[in-house]
């Protein structure tokens, strides 16, 4: 089969590249022709482990490729994946034009019976207006039919969790849509759930959705351990023990950021409301997680008074370890709130600078960018850490305490042993733990 993958995004990239190793003939297009060059070259736009590897060996197999022309691209096609960006307006609804757009453009270049399979994060029902779409625009009388493989891609391990998934949805209306997807992802056939379109379409948001409670409910677990003498760790191990709880995402923190919890959750919230259900539930999920920053900013001040003037190294801009991605990450919140109450920062992260750079400049006076963490150390009032990279962990911690200032630390994240910090003689202050 022929494959072709519209949009060269996140999503888009690792679905093309993972798709052409499970040894399928692949073509990623994007209308951004200098997009398409550079990633012809093998260079990707985006930070993520394993990817470049990847593109590179299956560009030079050559049985991946990328154009410009997308229009061409569907002709040559019999598999569409649309992978286009469904942008989140202020009522939390999404912004269906990308995808409005490229079924019109299948519809232009029907030539043959094609599946064209939404990938893309979609409200339920999405796949009624894509078949309404191509069948009002269509040029010819042939066939299709329309499907839906949510992406469940982790940042930092994506190309892993394609490449071996733990499961793979397929919503389908018909036998021959079925099989040729079944085909498609033969090597995880074992790993297959067919279903109705719109229970495909709706797995995605309330998994997603699902994972954000359980973040929000720790983390409010770890509000009630700070007005005790508990330890929200020992809580999250005792509560993760129970098998039909589970340890997984009972990390309490900054809470959730990035491109799909707090965006899938809003969505979730609006396509309940809009179909008159009521979803307080899932608005109290997202009324924690937006209070945590505020939380951590108090924490910070119980350190250090005033926050005026005062110098501060923030350690992690990412949203979460092994990504460059900022978006609607807890840093952005907090840098912004430390910034309004006078505080001068370092800042530090090992992948995400740039794209923090492009939301707050350097300033001479009042943001600085450092090359390293022991850089960002040094001369500060305090040390925060906002996002878990591995290379936190393993810091000299004696020697950043001879460059600071005062050696205290906020950890938002939780990634020291407050009884080993406070030996080698910080001010500690964790989250949901003495």
């Amino acid at each position: 089969m022929k494959i072709a993958v519209i949009g060269t995004g996140y999503v888009g990239l690792v679905t093309a590249v993972g798709l052409a190793e499970f040894g399928h003939n692949v073509i990623g297009t994007d209308k951004m022709a200098d997009k398409i060059e550079k990633i012809s070259r093998g260079e990707i736009p985006i930070y993520e482990p394993g990817l470049e590897v990847l593109l590179k060996s299956s560009l030079k197999k050559g049985n991946l490729a990328f154009s410009a022309d997308v229009n061409e691209t569907i002709q040559a096609s019999d598999v569409i994946f649309v992978c286009v960006g469904t942008p989140q307006g202020d009522d939390g609804s999404a912004d269906m034009s990308q995808i409005e757009e490229v079924s019109r453009f299948i519809a232009e270049n029907l030539n043959g019976y094609k599946v064209v399979v939404e990938k893309s994060t979609v409200p339920v029902k999405t796949s009624s207006w894509i078949k309404r779409t191509i069948s009002l625009y269509k040029k010819s009388d042939m066939d299709f039919d329309v499907a839906s493989n949510p992406e469940f891609l982790r940042e930092g391990s994506a190309v892993s969790d394609f490449l071996n998934p733990d499961r793979i949805i397929i919503g389908v209306e018909t036998e021959r849509a079925r099989d040729i997807l079944v085909k498609i992802y033969e090597r995880a056939k074992d790993r297959l759930l067919i279903t109705n379109i719109d229970t495909a379409e709706l797995i995605k948001h309330a998994s997603n959705s699902f994972l954000a409670m359980k973040i929000s409910y720790i983390n409010l677990m770890a509000n009630l351990c700070e007005k005790t003498d508990a330890n929200i760790e020992q809580v999250a191990k005792g509560m993760g023990l129970d098998p039909r709880i589970g340890s997984l995402f009972l990390k309490a923190g900054l809470g959730f950021g990035g491109s799909c919890f707090p965006k899938d959750l809003k969505a979730l919230i609006k396509i309940g409301e809009d179909l008159g259900v009521n979803m307080n539930l899932l608005k109290e999920t997202d009324r924690i997680n937006a209070e945590r920053a505020r939380i951590f900013l108090e924490k910070i001040k119980k350190a250090l008074w005033i926050l005026k003037d005062k110098r501060i190294a923030v350690f992690g801009l990412a949203f979460k370890p092994d990504t460059d991605d900022i978006r609607e990450g807890p840093s952005i919140r907090l840098i912004t709130d430390l910034l309004n109450e006078g505080a001068v920062l370092r800042l530090y992260d090992p992948e995400a600078q740039n794209n923090m750079k492009e939301l707050f400049p350097e300033d001479k006076v009042r943001i600085t960018y450092c090359r390293t963490p022991y850089e960002a150390a040094a001369g500060v009032n305090a040390l925060l850490i906002c996002t878990e990279w591995k290379e936190f962990f393993e810091l000299d911690l004696k020697k950043i305490k001879g460059l600071m200032a005062n050696p205290i630390i906020v950890d938002g994240r939780n990634i020291y042993n407050p009884e080993d910090v406070r030996k080698i003689g910080f001010e500690y202050y964790s989250v949901g733990r003495k």
